[in-house]
């Protein structure tokens, strides 16, 4: 039921909507007035609402009879009407008085001067696709001559329009369709419902014509409804239409060979068609044939996807995916190539010359082949043997092309370096390429050819930023894929050496001039020591080089990217007890060694960059328990707990909270888990007691108490979490709960509220533990919680605060009565 108040301001609403004097209302407001008629009309009956709303029916009867509404309110109400006649019984209730038929029929807006506009004629689509749900609705769309109109509005000037149309004219064929009762048998013979047999012969129409435009209208319009609709019938439309798809592969140019290449793939996927469709099949390995290498390559990776694809057509759709990277080894190869690398892409309508026609389309061509192989190299249904040492060499290759660094013995593979050379688009794709390919096996060989070429990247001044933070994050996954000794924990002998030869390179990355080149650099190296800090080798090898030191001389970077990364590598590397040994004793910084830096950072920083990730890095050593923190935990915790409460981005209070949180699951205990078997002990009374005196003590109390009613919704949830996590932990303390006066829920909200304003020095009991404890009882914060999950503007999202702005925007309301927010 609509809401009485909205009832009473509706009226005034439909008056100023039809009243083209008024100042309008945008059109988020008239969307958001959509959205709220759409969830009222599904949650009751249309035509009851129309019933007891009248002035719905007036509107729309005023914008019928009158042709200067705006456009915005045109559309908008044709889309409205469109809606209610969803429900049959409500668009009969509207025929009757003839609304339909002059809002969507011929003499309506088609005629008017407001039809020029996009929005309207945007609108009428969207109106008559809402109401197309039913017999009546489908009789009227025939009867009213709409599908004419929306046949011609496929070639629209706004593609917004034209799209619109499209998706129309496939859901009145599904709903043709749908409501017909004739047979397969009689669809195979061409009987097929009237507004069906409109639209069929539309298509087929179009597919026989010469203009690309129409061909790729009738195309699209095909698409659709075999990605949509899986029934029997679409399996006798392809059948119909199969012959003219055909045909269009044959043509000099293909028209809308895009459009064409999309159409069969969405009826290789639709269940409804037989595996076994010779003609589907045959079409395909045509298209492979004859459209451009940028259009097959989609379409052989559509192919290669599929699981009910025939062994013929998978092997003939792998060789148009291999062409690109066959001609590139092909021009280049000096030395024999692996046997079998070559044989699927022979016969190839890709030359060297047609990839080298213009630098454009081989990067192109080039970007999207290593982009499709690497999508399909993880895929179960991939072929056969995979050709692992091939991809990877042909990968190394043009890579080496990009860099110079080739030496091909042909004036093709000259032309290719000199295409290639310094492309950073064919250098990403290649590295990413080169990445997923390090989860296969691979002999020593190609693995020494991998990681000489990306020491080569890695090290070279030539390589753009965006291109080195690929070469780092490309070395780390073939360094975490590298086989290890069996029963030795140590890197094996290649990536080892490799490591001992990078050092020297990061040490030089880590000096760069350019920062987003130190911050790869830092964040390749928190990698690093997160999975090998451990071991003997690794740490011999980067404590022999100068990484740890730059690592902290970069916590003073200009750049607060930098210093942010900078302060999470040289907290990794003091977990690991790798940070840097300081030669001057005598310096401040090397006296309070890295934890008081970091605090001076989070106290003094600046940019919230670096405070958030001290914080983040603080309670990585709090779990991890850091040989610094283990010293005095209450103090470690207190001092930044004292930093994060006086600090000005949330996330850091956030992070802050975090710590407490960390802080607490180590004094109390984890939280349960309430699938677990056997749940951990609770802690005792005189636990828990000495757990509250050290949180007075810190002063965690206050911090979280304040966070509660932090401005910053983020900042209080956590808050929310963090007090319900204790609360629930001192249950036990059944002594507690009785000592001192226990305030009920609305005074200690008010008692909270009033010591945050600062109209209270302090919370009752000077934060000891049997009075905090009780007044930590005494907080809704349950409550609290669920008004935190709330969207911050869910009062303002009202529908009664919609209608209610939207009066006051053309002066209804009085001053008082407008929800302005």
């Amino acid at each position: 039921m609509m809401d009485p108040e909205c009832s009473r301001l509706l009226p005034a609403l439909c008056a100023a909507l039809a009243d083209p004097r008024q100042p309008l209302a945008d059109d988020t407001c008239l969307e958001k007035l959509l959205d709220w008629f759409k969830t009222v009309a599904e949650a009751e009956s249309s035509l009851l609402l129309l019933q007891e709303n009248p002035a719905l029916v007036e509107l729309l009867s005023h914008v019928l009879k009158s042709q200067d509404v705006s456009a915005r309110v045109l559309s908008f109400s044709l889309r409205l009407a469109g809606m209610f006649a969803a429900q049959e019984d409500c668009f009969l209730y509207l025929q009757q008085g003839e609304l339909l038929r002059g809002l969507f029929g011929e003499g309506g807006p088609l005629c008017w001067a407001a039809w020029s506009v996009p929005t309207v004629r945007s609108g009428w689509i969207q109106g008559l696709r809402s109401l197309a749900q039913h017999t009546s609705a489908l009789h009227f769309l025939v009867n009213s001559g709409a599908v004419d109109t929306v046949l011609s509005l496929q070639g629209d000037p706004s593609l917004f329009v034209a799209s619109a149309a499209s998706q129309l004219l496939v859901h009145t064929l599904a709903l043709s369709m749908q409501d017909g009762a004739t047979g397969c048998s009689s669809l195979w013979g061409g009987m097929w419902p009237a507004c069906a047999q409109k639209i069929v012969g539309h298509v087929e129409e179009s597919l026989q014509s010469t203009v690309a435009p129409q061909v790729m209208q009738a195309l699209n319009i095909l698409t659709s409804t075999f990605g949509r609709y899986h029934r029997p019938w679409t399996e006798v439309l392809w059948g119909q239409l199969c012959p003219l798809v055909a045909r269009l592969l044959e043509r000099n140019p293909i028209p809308a060979a895009h459009s064409l290449v999309d159409l069969l793939l969405s009826v290789a996927r639709c269940p409804a068609l037989s595996s076994s469709h010779s003609s589907l099949w045959e079409a395909v390995a045509q298209a492979l044939r004859c459209v451009s290498p940028m259009q097959a390559g989609p379409l052989a990776l559509g192919m290669l996807k599929l699981l009910h694809c025939p062994q013929a057509l998978r092997a003939q759709a792998f060789g148009v995916l291999l062409q690109p990277l066959a001609c590139v080894v092909k021009a280049t190869g000096q030395a024999p190539r692996p046997s079998g690398w070559l044989d699927g892409a022979e016969g190839s309508s890709l030359t060297v010359d047609a990839l080298l026609s213009s630098k454009s389309a081989c990067v192109g061509i080039l970007c999207q082949t290593l982009a499709q192989l690497e999508e399909l190299q993880p895929l179960p249904q991939r072929p056969a043997p995979w050709p692992q040492e091939p991809l990877q060499d042909a990968a190394v290759t043009i890579l080496q092309l990009c860099h110079s660094s080739a030496a091909p013995s042909s004036s093709d593979g000259g032309r290719f370096c000199a295409t290639l050379m310094g492309c950073v688009r064919v250098q990403r794709a290649a590295l990413d390429f080169l990445g997923t390919l390090s989860q296969e096996t691979r002999s020593q060989e190609l693995e020494k050819q991998v990681f000489a070429v990306l020491l080569e990247y890695l090290g070279s001044p030539d390589s753009s930023p965006t291109v080195l933070k690929k070469a780092f994050q490309t070395t780390l996954r073939w360094l975490l894929s590298s086989p290890r000794t069996p029963g030795c924990p140590n890197l094996s002998p290649r990536p080892l050496l490799f490591l001992r030869e990078l050092f020297p390179v990061l040490q030089k990355r880590l000096c760069s001039p350019g920062w987003e080149v130190r911050d790869s650099a830092l964040e390749f190296l928190t990698q690093l020591s997160r999975h090998w800090g451990g071991q003997a080798d690794f740490r011999q090898a980067l404590l022999a080089s100068e990484v740890p030191m730059l690592t902290q001389q970069l916590l003073q970077d200009p750049e607060s990217y930098v210093r942010a990364s900078a302060v999470t590598a040289a907290g990794q590397l003091s977990s690991r007890g790798l940070q840097a040994a300081s030669d001057s004793p005598e310096h401040p910084q090397a006296q309070q060694g890295l934890l008081g830096e970091l605090l001076c950072i989070l106290s003094t920083d600046s940019e919230g960059f670096p405070r958030r990730a001290v914080v983040q890095v603080f309670t990585e050593w709090l779990r991890d328990g850091h040989a610094d923190v283990a010293q005095d935990t209450e103090w470690f915790v207190a001092t930044v707990l004292q930093a994060v409460s006086r600090d000005l981005d949330w996330e850091v209070r956030v992070q802050g909270l975090e710590l407490a949180q960390e802080f607490l699951a180590q004094r109390l205990g984890r939280p349960c888990c309430p699938y677990a078997v056997d749940l951990p002990e609770a802690a005792s009374a005189t636990q828990v007691t000495e757990v509250l005196q050290t949180l007075c003590r810190l002063q965690l109390f206050d911090f979280a108490f304040r966070a509660l009613l932090d401005c910053d919704r983020p900042v209080a949830q956590k808050a929310c979490d963090l007090l319900l996590f204790l609360r629930d932990k001192t249950t036990v303390c059944s002594g507690l709960r009785e000592a001192g006066d226990i305030p009920d829920s609305a005074s200690g909200q008010v008692t909270l509220q009033r010591w945050w304003a600062g109209e209270q020095g302090q919370l009752p009991g000077d934060l000891q533990p049997e009075t905090t404890l009780a007044f930590l009882r005494s907080i809704d914060l349950e409550g609290l919680q669920a008004r935190l999950a709330q969207s911050s503007d869910h009062a303002e999202k009202s529908p009664q605060s919609l209608l209610q702005d939207m009066l006051a925007t053309v002066g209804v309301l009085g001053e008082n009565e407008a929800d302005c927010y």
